[in-house]
């Protein structure tokens, strides 16, 4: 087991810090460089970054996303249609005094002002299919390929386009050490908490490269996976995948929920979500919702006038970090995770790349840096998600933007999760939110004086998560840079607030699974490098794998065969045994399972928390634990489970799931490769 918090795990917080593993954390540096460094390497490795504490705070006005406008025409074969690309474009991240910064996002291909960081939010009707063509459209005006804005590490198992169809979705073998990849970039888009056929996952090989006229010869344009999902639609849909093109259909079948969008290729999810590729997905109505009016509202739709006030606001919380020309900075080396300068990949096993984690030093909200909202005295409905690739959130509303311990000034009242509405309001002082977890709260500032000066506050660690008090079992976040997330100014009123007050309102119930017939027994955990020149517990993989029967884990990469095929319409049990020190967030595609509850290894089993209750598609493993969930899976096909931790995925912490057969199974059977 390596624990993640004995190693340094951070850079560029704090005013350009060093973090050390040694107890005392961090020595803080005025130079204007990050520096990372793990205990006992020789050398430190210095990067000039943008100081986050000479970056203004609450200069910028909270950007809350549009509707995204439908395709012409919105409706085709039943299902609300749309046509979403990916392009590369420049962004106010950073306040107006500092330079703009390139990312990338979605938008809708008939109208360029909607390309925009994260995304114009899809609003869906429960029952209502949406219909979605995303296109790679990451080419410049004259059609050649872009690169990608960081660093891609081609050593580990990845899409791969150069290996060719015979090599894609592979780890190749190299015999010097490789550059970063440079070629035309793969994408492909899941719907997270979606629950539609194989073809329309977001299966992470099959992504696909844009149609650019400079694609060099015998590279792969698409994944294996595309290949069989388009023959799929084409054959069962009539429905045909232009080539940098893929057409998912959403069956909006599930409660309403917040979902979410976002890249989802083989080995490059860290870098293609943290260049800009998210985005909301609210799906509504149905049974399990609530009447208009009922709870705070209005929310963004299409054709509003400027100005319109919303009450109803989604926020997507994630870190980033900036080089001094405002470029996003993440790192392009190893040597910034823990001050191993090599022999990297093929002398040894240590990627030259990757970072096992990555903690930035800025904290950004829907798109824009530490900003501000001017809120009314009354209630407000906000939709969080933590978008971070590794970073969880505690998060409080507070009157002092540094004091720690926060005193929290006004409570979320918790009314929904992942899996919509809980079955009955929760009135939390604090929120911890994992990666890819959401939170459906109501904040309400009625009485609250005109002027008054509020902060969403982050008491999380800037680290690997484990358990505990902040402050107390772990360090907070710097309360100077990413202990701080976005303020709200109460100004005047400007309308009667007709919502009902949280601790009266009366959720609907849910529907609880029935017995499972199968209990699965898996495994977390993680592998350090075994090579003599590689410094003790440097870790090189994150794995899932199965638990035996003396109660070891058989630990498992994304090639091996696939162990988890539940049968169609199956309940099962997935106990998930994490054999690390830290907490993983654990997402199952396409399924909304129950927490039943924790149990340490050697303990007894402890119900789950409140707002968890009902259902979710991420739940938190903590470490030396065993956490149940009871899932129903009722779509045949390949889907996948996978640790949330961006870094973690990209690095063979994802398995494939085959429910209802082996269909396609020896799609992705292919280990390692000739490197070019």
């Amino acid at each position: 087991m390596i624990g993640r918090r004995d190693l340094l795990v951070a850079g560029s917080l704090g005013g350009a810090a060093v973090f050390l593993s040694e107890p005392h954390g961090a020595v803080a540096l005025s130079n204007g460089t990050a520096v990372a460094r793990r205990a006992g390497a020789a050398g430190r490795f210095r990067v000039p970054v943008l100081d986050p504490t000479t970056i203004p705070k609450y200069v910028t006005d909270l950007v809350i996303p549009p509707v995204m406008p439908p395709a012409r025409p919105a409706r085709e074969d039943g299902a609300d249609t749309y046509v979403i690309g990916v392009r590369q474009f420049s962004q106010q991240v950073l306040p107006p005094t500092l330079p703009s910064t390139t990312v990338w996002g979605y938008g809708s291909l008939e109208d360029e002002r909607t390309f925009s960081f994260p995304s114009f939010t899809i609003e869906a009707r429960v029952d209502r299919p949406v219909r979605v063509t995303w296109v790679n459209d990451l080419v410049d005006d004259q059609g050649r390929f872009r690169p990608h804005l960081l660093a891609v590490d081609p050593t580990l198992h990845w899409a791969n386009p150069p290996g060719g169809r015979a090599g894609r979705d592979s780890q190749p073998t190299f015999t010097t050490t490789p550059d970063p990849y440079t070629g035309p970039v793969p994408i492909v888009t899941h719907l997270h908490g979606g629950h539609s056929t194989e073809e329309s996952d977001g299966y992470p090989e099959a992504w696909y490269l844009p149609r650019a006229n400079d694609i060099p010869s015998g590279f792969a344009t698409a994944g294996s996976f595309h290949d069989a999902f388009r023959e799929k639609s084409a054959r069962e849909r009539g429905v045909a995948w232009e080539p940098g093109t893929a057409i998912h259909r959403y069956a909006n079948d599930r409660r309403a929920a917040t979902l979410w969008f976002h890249d989802h290729t083989l080995g490059m999810s860290r870098l293609n979500v943290y260049a800009g590729l998210v985005g909301f997905y609210l799906l509504r109505g149905g049974e399990c919702d609530l009447p208009k009016g009922v709870l705070p509202g209005p929310a963004p739709a299409l054709g509003d006038p400027p100005g319109t006030r919303y009450h109803e606001i989604p926020l997507v919380i994630q870190d980033r970090s900036f080089n001094p020309d405002g470029s996003l900075f993440y790192p392009a080396s190893r040597e910034f995770f823990d001050g191993f300068t090599g022999p990297y990949t093929p002398t040894t096993d240590v990627p030259p790349i990757w970072n096992p984690e990555f903690f930035a030093g800025t904290m950004v909200v829907n798109g824009r840096t530490w900003p501000k909202l001017e809120a009314e005295p009354r209630r407000y409905r906000l939709r969080l998600l933590n978008g971070c690739d590794a970073r969880f959130l505690i998060l409080k509303i507070a009157d002092s933007p540094t004091a720690r311990p926060a005193r929290s000034a006004v409570p979320f009242w918790q009314i929904g999760n992942e899996g919509g509405l809980l079955p009955a309001p929760v009135r939390r002082e604090r929120l911890l939110l994992a990666n890819a977890e959401r939170a459906d709260v109501i904040v309400d500032f009625t009485g609250i004086p005109e002027g008054t000066e509020l902060f969403l506050v982050n008491e999380g660690a800037d680290q690997p998560f484990g358990r505990g008090e902040p402050g107390v079992d772990f360090p907070v976040a710097d309360p100077a840079t990413t202990g701080q997330v976005m303020k709200f100014v109460v100004g005047p009123s400007a309308g009667r607030d007709r919502s009902v007050p949280p601790d009266r309102l009366r959720l609907p119930g849910t529907r609880p699974l029935g017995s499972a017939s199968v209990t699965r027994r898996l495994a977390l955990g993680e592998v350090a490098s075994t090579r003599p020149q590689v410094p003790l517990d440097t870790p090189v993989l994150d794995l899932l794998g199965t638990v035996d029967s003396a109660g070891n884990p058989v630990q498992l990469r994304w090639a091996d065969p696939v162990t988890e095929n539940p049968r169609l319409n199956a309940t099962e049990i997935w106990e998930l045994h994490n054999f690390t020190v830290d907490a993983h967030p654990i997402h199952i595609h396409q399924v909304q399972f129950e927490v039943v509850n924790r149990q340490p290894f050697n303990g007894s089993p402890v119900p789950p928390e409140t707002w968890e209750r009902g259902s979710t598609d991420t739940v938190i493993a903590y470490a030396g634990e065993i956490t149940r969930v009871k899932a129903r899976f009722d779509l045949p096909g390949r889907f996948v489970w996978h640790c949330h931790i961006l870094e973690h995925e990209d690095n063979e912490m994802m398995r494939p799931l085959q429910v209802g057969g082996t269909r396609m199974v020896a799609a992705s059977t292919r280990t390692r490769q000739p490197g070019t």
